[in-house]
């Protein structure tokens, strides 16, 4: 059988469809148009995987075939072996990530079930700091800025859900040519609170690895 090839936020996505497809069964009676929704909401999952092999569409598009809220838990629950997880990551590799962070505090990272892990995250409460650790392009990178709650909820700009918010600011590394010893930029955005209700939410990487790309350079 195959190995793991379902990314965390894809799996979020799956859920998504599964959970709209679920709707439609519950309010539509036209068989027609449900055979339609069928096979839409498996198009959009295969979406995800463009180069997927034989085994893996087959065990996707078993959705077509499902009908009661038992089938779809047990679709669901039939995917988690084959969730990647999040990267081994050890806590000195963390702290090179951050080297001016000389008190650096690190989660418990053997608490953490990486499977359900699209980026680490998590606050020093004595510094008003989040860090987040992302694993891009083949490496980890690090991103560390002021955290200011908001009170006030809207969409998260990394799951876009709508949640309660704080607004993340990053000083961005790369400088201009001839910048002055002064000169910075504050690289700012909306996310949610919570970081792992961030991650059960996430179903697109593109507005996290863009923050991430400005900040680093």
């Amino acid at each position: 059988m195959c190995g793991p090839f379902i990314r965390n936020h894809q799996y979020n996505d799956i859920k998504k469809q599964a959970g709209n497809l679920q709707h439609a069964l519950r309010t539509i009676a036209d068989r027609k148009v449900l055979e339609s929704v069928r096979q839409g909401t498996a198009a959009k999952i295969a979406e995800l995987f463009p180069d997927a092999s034989g085994l893996q569409k087959e065990l996707l598009e078993s959705i077509v075939n499902l009908e009661t809220s038992e089938d779809f838990h047990k679709y669901l629950r039939t995917l988690e072996p084959y969730i990647v997880e999040f990267p081994h990551i050890t806590e000195k590799q963390i702290q090179k990530l951050f080297p001016k962070n000389k008190k650096l505090k690190i989660p418990n990272l053997s608490e953490i079930d990486r499977r359900y892990v699209t980026y680490l995250s998590w606050i020093d409460i004595s510094t008003n700091k989040l860090f987040i650790v992302y694993h891009l392009n083949g490496q980890f990178v690090g991103v560390e800025g002021k955290y200011t709650p908001t009170n006030k909820r809207s969409f998260c700009f990394i799951c876009n859900r709508y949640e309660d918010l704080a607004l993340f600011s990053a000083i961005a590394k790369k400088r201009p040519a001839k910048a002055s010893v002064d000169y910075y930029k504050a690289v700012g955005n909306y996310l949610c609170m919570n970081g792992q209700d961030c991650n059960k939410n996430i179903t697109d990487v593109s507005s996290l690895e863009n923050f991430i790309n400005t900040v680093i350079g």
